[in-house]
């Protein structure tokens, strides 16, 4: 196994994370965000039995999060957003499955993974974003070279098992801690560290990121 990354590439491999899938601690809410949070704000009135407001609350300010995970599974901005939504609803549906006290977040994201998982073994295909066409229209991307990084990056995370770009999404860009990831992947926290552990290494190799110079040190410039 490679040597654990020092913090300073961790630091920029999880900037770089969120800006591609969306920072959740971001004043400014992108318009898409907005209109799928109303979208929601929508199927919670329409709900017809009472829920309690902590309840409705601790879904609303989880949306962010769970639009940035459902990106990252789907590829594909559009159908992340129906994935929410259909988690919502879920969620309402199995509100008495909820135990109170426990983490709200972790259980939504474990509804969310599954229902993508349910719906992909029934359709039986992949779902590919190759050249991170989709992730690419989340943020405003300022030059060129931005750019590049976030494709060199959208490409390197097809290229990891899919434990291992759960993980790193969950605590990279959506800022889990590793109880929490660990609890919404239905697995152990030593296990979801592990994970994290191998990712960050794989994706610092698989970008150049971990050459003797530091960040982006082993990166050619060559033409």
């Amino acid at each position: 196994m490679a040597a654990n990354l020092n913090p300073e590439i961790q630091a920029h491999l999880g900037e770089q994370l969120r800006a591609l899938y969306g920072d959740p601690t971001a004043q400014k809410i992108p318009r898409d965000l907005t209109q799928l949070l109303a979208r929601v704000s929508q199927v919670i009135r329409a709900h017809q039995e009472p829920v309690d407001q902590a309840f409705i609350d601790g879904i609303m300010s989880s949306i962010p999060n769970l639009r940035g995970f459902a990106i990252s599974l789907t590829k594909n901005i559009d159908r992340a957003e129906d994935l929410v939504q259909d988690t919502v609803l879920k969620a309402l549906s199995k509100r008495e499955s909820f135990q109170e006290g426990t983490n709200l977040r972790a259980w939504l994201f474990t509804i969310l993974r599954n229902n993508f998982f349910s719906t992909h073994r029934k359709k039986g295909r992949e779902v590919e974003d190759a050249d991170g066409a989709h992730a690419a229209t989340l943020v405003t991307i300022p030059d060129q070279h931005d750019k590049l990084v976030h494709q060199d990056l959208q490409a390197a995370l097809a290229r990891l098992s899919p434990d291992q770009r759960d993980v790193i999404i969950l605590v990279g860009a959506e800022g889990m801690s590793y109880d929490e990831a660990a609890a919404a992947l239905g697995c152990a926290v030593g296990t979801v560290k592990s994970r994290v552990n191998r990712a960050r290494n794989r994706l610092a190799e698989l970008m150049g990121l971990a050459g003797e110079d530091g960040i982006g040190g082993s990166r050619s410039t060559s033409t």
